[in-house]
């Protein structure tokens, strides 16, 4: 008889305690974001910063130290997603950033989210170079806007690198979907 040998990990880890952190300064970001005066600005730009940080840092954990779960699978993508898509959101009700941009790239956000969960019982996508680079140039363009004294024509060229590198992951993850779906249709009538 085998013993299944397979590691049972608590959903209490830090990597996920880090996710639910970062859940939880979203409303401390948008609240500092809306107050006036650049000292709020800044504050609200280090609530973002500390958010950011604990995205790399829990999901280098759950990897490392095998700490991936359930309930971090599910979690991580929504914590990031109300992160990005409170500052993208606040920025456009600001006035400060066009709610095309803020729709163009929540749009594919929650897009490509809800596709995954579609997917999930079939297999697992992995994050791209291009969905790496594509968060990088997020959090970037956001820190720029969040940066009072930053010039609008820098904002500007980054947040649409981002949107188009946005785009254009979002449709490499779609294609790559459509041919995971395919694969395992074949494999289910082979």
């Amino acid at each position: 008889m085998m013993r299944d040998e397979r590691r049972v990990v608590s959903p209490w880890n830090i990597a996920n305690v880090l996710t639910v952190l970062r859940l939880v300064l979203v409303p401390f970001f948008v609240v500092c974001l809306f107050l006036p005066g650049a000292g709020w600005r800044v504050a609200a730009l280090a609530v973002f910063a500390v958010a950011s940080i604990t995205d790399h840092l829990d999901g280098e954990l759950a990897r490392r130290y095998g700490l991936i779960t359930d309930f971090g699978k599910i979690a991580d993508p929504i914590a990031d997603k109300a992160l990005t898509g409170a500052a993208l959101v606040c920025l456009s009700i600001l006035g400060e950033l066009p709610w095309w941009v803020t729709i163009v790239i929540l749009g594919r956000e929650l897009g490509i989210t809800a596709l995954r969960f579609l997917l999930l019982r079939h297999a697992v996508i992995p994050a791209s170079y291009g969905g790496k680079v594509k968060t990088v140039l997020q959090i970037a363009a956001i820190v720029l806007y969040l940066l009072p004294w930053v010039p609008d024509p820098v904002r500007w060229v980054v947040m649409g690198a981002a949107a188009v590198v946005t785009v254009g992951t979002g449709a490499d993850y779609v294609i790559r979907a459509v041919r995971l779906r395919k694969v395992a249709r074949q494999a289910r009538e082979g």
